[in-house]
């Protein structure tokens, strides 16, 4: 009976402490652009509290794509750097992704900007493809020509 309930006991503390680890998916980031901290920088003080002296700061903007879901995440600080076509390991904590590169020992954390289904983002860019496609193949305006005089 014993050996039961101690068993029972370290198989709930593992549990308990496994709990707020995640499990940890993975995804490849597919694009990064430099964007505005503004998203990272809000909160009570900044929204109501004395007029701020505007600090124009970029951070980096990552698009994720794992199996079911597409993320569009923003870096909290400048130096916040994830490697483009690597498969990467993260978790989804609240309203932030943790981001573990490589098997580093910290997590790199930031904020979840925009998500969408990866079926959706699939069919959003084949719709983008096929629109430049069409656009390569409309016939010019004859009309329009210039013409130049010759000596």
């Amino acid at each position: 009976m014993n050996r039961v309930l101690i068993t029972a006991l370290i198989f709930c503390s593992v549990l308990t402490f496994a709990a707020p680890l995640g499990v940890y998916q993975q995804g490849t980031v597919i694009r990064m652009r430099m964007g505005d901290c503004t998203l990272t920088h809000r909160g009570f003080v900044a929204n109501f509290g004395p007029p701020q002296p505007q600090v124009v700061e970029t951070c980096p903007e990552y698009t994720l794509i794992s199996n079911k879901v597409v993320f569009i995440i923003v870096g909290k600080t400048s130096n916040q750097i994830v490697p483009l076509a690597d498969v990467i390991d993260f978790r989804v904590s609240k309203n932030e992704i943790a981001v573990r590169i490589d098997d580093a020992k910290h997590e790199s954390k930031f904020a979840i900007k925009e998500m969408i289904l990866r079926s959706q983002w699939d069919l959003l860019q084949k719709h983008f493809e096929d629109q430049l496609i069409d656009s390569r193949h409309e016939p010019t305006d004859s009309s329009v020509v210039v013409k130049t005089k010759e000596r």
